[in-house]
C-alpha cells in the first residue's frame, strides 16, 4: 500500500510539474554566450510546459554566488542553474572553501552545447599562424588579456603557456567586450575566448585568429592551427554549457526538463544558428541525466588536476 501510495505521488507530481514560474540562474551578467543560451532554452520550456521559465542573471564570486543559491534552493525543480565549465574549475580552485559541495548538492539535468576556445590577436601582430607567432613569443614579450584569475579563460592561457614553455604578461579585463575592445585599439596582444565572440571581429578583419582548442580543423576557422595536433590533448577544450538542479530534486522533474532539453537540441532552427556561430549540441548519447553526471564527474576531476598541476590560484 506504502508502495502504491509513493507511486501515486510520483506520477502526481510529474503531472503537475512545474506548479509556478521556474527561475533559471545565470552566473554572468545579461548578454553573454551563457545568458544567450539560458534564454533560448527559457523560451522553449515556457512554451513546452505552460508555466513561465525567468532568467535571472546573479553575478560575481567567479559564479559562487548564484552556485549557492542553487545549491541552497527547495528541491523542487523550480530553481535551476544554468552554467559552464567554470563550475567544474571551481572545486579545483577553492576546494573546501566553496560554500557547497558541487557533486552533493547540485545534479546536472543535462548537458546542452559545447564549443572549442580560439586564440585571437590584435590585427597589427606579425605573425599570421600559430608556428609563427610561437616563433615571435620566443624572442618578443607579449601580453595575455584575461577575465580574471581562476577563470576559464585564465586556466586556459595558463595551460597554453604551460605547455608550449612559454611567458607572457597577463592582464586582467572585466569580460570578453572590453579587452577585444582594446585589442582592437592595439592596447592588448592575445586573448581566448570563445568563437561566437570573435566570427564576426576575424571576418570584419579587425582580429586575427591563430589557433583552437579543437581536435581538428573548425570549418568556422579554415586554415587556422589545433592546438591539440600541435601540443597534444591537454590543450584539447570544450566550454560547455549544463542545466543544473539542486540534488534532491524529484526525478520526475529531472526527467521532464531533460525531455524537454532534448526536443530543444533537435531543433534544427536552434542546431543551425548555433552551427554559424561554431557551436555543437550534446550528441543524443550523452543527453541523458546518467551520462551528464558521468560527463560532470570526469570534468570536474580533469580541471582539479589542471589547476593543481599548474599552481593556479584564484583571484583574492
Amino acid at each position: 500500500m506504502r508502495f502504491l501510495l509513493a507511486l501515486w505521488c510520483v506520477v502526481a507530481f510529474a503531472q503537475d510539474y512545474p506548479a509556478k514560474a521556474v527561475t533559471i540562474i545565470v552566473p554572468f551578467p545579461a548578454g553573454g554566450p551563457t545568458d544567450q543560451v539560458a534564454r533560448v532554452l527559457a523560451a522553449r520550456f515556457s512554451a513546452k510546459l505552460g508555466q513561465p521559465f525567468v532568467v535571472e542573471n546573479v553575478s560575481g564570486g567567479n559564479t559562487i554566488i548564484a552556485t549557492g543559491r542553487v545549491a541552497r534552493a527547495a528541491p523542487d525543480g523550480h530553481t535551476l542553474l544554468l552554467h559552464n565549465l567554470q563550475i567544474s574549475a571551481n572545486v579545483g580552485l577553492y576546494g573546501t572553501k566553496l560554500p557547497y559541495d558541487t557533486e552533493r548538492d547540485l545534479t546536472p539535468v543535462g548537458f546542452i552545447n559545447r564549443n572549442p576556445l580560439v586564440l585571437v590577436g590584435r590585427k597589427a601582430l606579425p605573425p599570421n599562424t600559430l608556428g609563427e607567432l610561437i616563433a615571435h613569443m620566443r624572442k618578443s614579450s607579449l601580453n595575455f588579456a584575461h577575465p580574471g584569475a581562476g577563470t576559464t579563460g585564465y586556466i586556459t592561457t595558463a595551460l597554453f603557456l604551460q605547455e608550449a614553455k612559454l611567458e607572457a604578461v597577463l592582464v586582467p579585463y572585466r569580460g570578453a567586450a572590453p579587452a577585444l575592445q582594446d585589442m582592437i585599439g592595439n592596447h592588448v596582444d592575445l586573448f581566448f575566448t570563445t568563437p561566437q565572440s570573435v566570427l564576426p571581429l576575424i571576418a570584419a578583419g579587425h582580429i586575427k585568429a591563430y589557433g583552437i582548442t579543437a581536435k581538428e580543423n573548425y570549418a568556422q576557422f579554415p586554415g587556422v592551427a589545433s592546438f591539440v595536433e600541435a601540443y597534444g590533448p591537454k590543450l584539447e577544450i570544450q566550454y560547455w554549457h549544463a542545466l543544473f538542479a539542486p540534488a534532491a530534486t524529484p526525478p520526475a522533474a529531472i526527467e521532464k526538463l531533460n525531455a524537454v532539453l532534448q526536443a530543444v537540441l533537435d531543433d534544427p532552427a536552434i542546431v543551425n544558428a548555433w552551427a554559424a556561430s561554431g557551436v555543437t549540441p550534446y550528441p543524443p548519447d550523452q543527453r541523458s541525466p546518467q551520462a551528464a553526471r558521468a560527463l560532470f564527474k570526469s570534468e570536474i576531476a580533469r580541471w582539479s588536476e589542471v589547476v593543481r598541476e599548474n599552481k593556479i590560484q584564484p583571484a583574492d
